[in-house]
Formats: structure tokens, sequence, C-alpha cells
């Protein structure tokens, strides 16, 4: 028996899902202001009221590339900020690229503290739904940009570079992490604690902000809030080992297999409060449904939703490409 833990086989971000409001100002945000490509328009398919669920990342995106949003402003739901939840996501960006992206985020009407922390560089905002995001300044990231968007190729976002995490402690968070997550302590900064997972570095981080004062977030999908950061596995075997694994210690909020028609999914309500995926993707992923030069233009539906596709569009909105 291999004294390897199930763990170990996470590589790194698959992706990370926000809960936003009106879908056609998340869908420029995304678009026209970080400039990603969209590329898969569905839906959310565990409630009864539908939902999109849009995926940005790069051209055709590959994992830890991708931020994925549920547009809930029809539904009216908002999600209160607080600890035991993702607290933020940090992208990574050239480093030299960052004078650049100061001046698009101020000149498209957002305020933009520069910070630093790890010993990086960032520049933090706030989303048109009020979520944290920084752009970091990394250098050497190899994963290749979105290449036709409206920000140069040389100053595009590569990825995920970290997500946040809000826990009021770390005392049972870093025995899930360093055993049932395949994570390790990288380094500490004031409040934050970083693990990294894999080969390391950027695309792998989630940094723990230890706030103990502060009054629990909500878990539910709503505007405003992260919902969930979901971190890649390679096959099905593995992620099916980390799951009997991570049971077998005693954590059993462990969902069962979801097909999301991309990936495979399971989910883990963590000790911080947070919720976890382990993520493993179809092959091929989102080019099953749609062929790369047409990627993501289209809403996929399930066969029985198409059939009252113009009521259902009643309810989500359509969202315009001009």
């Amino acid at each position: 028996m291999s004294d390897k833990l199930p763990g170990t086989s996470l590589t790194g971000h698959h992706h990370i899902t926000i809960g936003v409001g009106n879908v056609q100002e998340d869908f420029d945000f995304h678009t026209k202001v970080l400039g990603l490509k969209c590329v898969k328009r569905t839906l959310f398919y565990d409630g009864a009221t539908p939902v999109y669920h849009l995926y940005y990342g790069n051209d055709i995106g590959e994992e830890s590339t991708l931020l994925t949003t549920f547009p809930v402003a029809h539904i009216g739901v908002k999600a209160k900020e607080g600890s035991g939840q993702v607290s933020f996501v940090s992208l990574s960006v050239p480093e030299d690229s960052m004078p650049y992206w100061h001046k698009r985020l101020k000149e498209h009407g957002f305020e933009v503290t520069e910070t630093e922390r790890f010993g990086e560089k960032h520049l933090d905002f706030r989303s048109p739904h009020n979520i944290r995001i920084s752009l970091a300044g990394v250098g050497g990231d190899t994963r290749a940009p979105y290449s036709d968007g409206p920000v140069p190729a040389e100053n595009m976002i590569r990825g995920t570079h970290a997500a946040g995490v809000s826990t009021r402690d770390m005392e049972f968070m870093a025995e899930f992490l360093e055993v049932a997550w395949g994570s390790r302590r990288e380094a500490d900064d004031s409040n934050l604690v970083r693990y990294s997972m894999g080969e390391g570095g950027t695309g792998t981080y989630t940094d723990f902000e230890i706030e103990p004062d502060r009054k629990p977030g909500s878990w539910t999908v709503g505007e405003g809030a992260i919902h969930h950061m979901a971190y890649n596995v390679p096959s099905r075997k593995e992620q099916d080992a980390i799951k009997f694994f991570t049971e077998g210690l005693g954590y059993t909020d462990f969902s069962d297999v979801k097909d999301r028609g991309y990936f495979d999914s399971i989910y883990i309500r963590t000790p911080s409060g947070a919720l976890f995926e382990a993520c493993c993707s179809h092959k091929p992923a989102f080019t099953c449904d749609e062929p790369f030069e047409t990627l993501g233009t289209k809403l996929m539906m399930s066969p029985q939703i198409e059939a009252d596709k113009d009521e259902v569009l009643k309810v989500i909105g359509e969202i315009r490409d001009d």
C-alpha cells in the first residue's frame, strides 16, 4: 500500500464560483473590463428556478484560468460577507503589467488600492457585485492567456493566483489541509497564512485570513459572496480516493459525485466553514458540445429546458454580446 495521501493528487485550482447580481453587468465586467473569454453559457440545475452558470477563462477554459458566476438578480437573494466562507480571489498578471491594470481599472471607475502581501504587489478592488478581487504581479507564469480580447495578450490575466478564506482560527483547518487536502504551509504574513499544493506557485495557493472576531458569513448562493473554491484532480479514480479517505477521517459532510457536464464535482464543507470542491475535468471539456470557433456563444440547456427556452430567457434575461 502506498503511503502517499490521496489529497496529494490535487494539483492546484480548477475554478472559483461567485454569486453575482445582474447578468449583463456580470458579463460586461468579466469580458470587457477583465478581458476574459466567456467559454461557456449554461444553467445551474440544482434548484427549482433557472439560473445562468457562466464560465470565463482563457481560449479553451483550461483549469486554473476559470472564474464562474451565478447571476441571481432575478431571484433577489443577497449573500452576507463574513468568516467561514471564501472571501476573495487573486488573479495572476505579469509583473510589468501592473501600471497598465491600475490605469485600466481606474478608467472603468473602480477604486484601486495598492498593497503588498507575501512579498507580492497587489491591486485590490471590488467588482460591480462587491466581490473582493486582487490582481497580483507574478513573474514567470506560463499559463496561456486569452489571446483575442480587449486586453493585449502581454498584459492579460493568466489565471487564478490565490483563493482567500476567512476563518476564525486554523486549529482544525490546518489538519484538514495537510492530511486530507494535499496542502502544505507555505508562508505567514500578519494575520494571513498561505498554503500551496501540487508543484506550488501561482494557481495553487489558498490564503487564510485569521479573523477571530468576525461574524459568520452566509453559505447561500447569493449576490455579493464567493460560493466555493474548486481544486483540480486529474482523474475520477483519484477523486473517489480523496472522498473515501477524507470521509474515513470523519469529515463526512461530503457530497456525492455530481456530473456538471464538463467536469465531475464533489463538495465538502471544511472545518473553516468554507465550501471546497475536488473537480475532475471531462475530456474534452468545454468543446464537447460546441466547436472551438464558436465556444461560449450559445446557451447550452438540457433538452427538457430547451423546449421552454423562451420562457426561461424571460426569467433569467438575455445576454447582449455588443
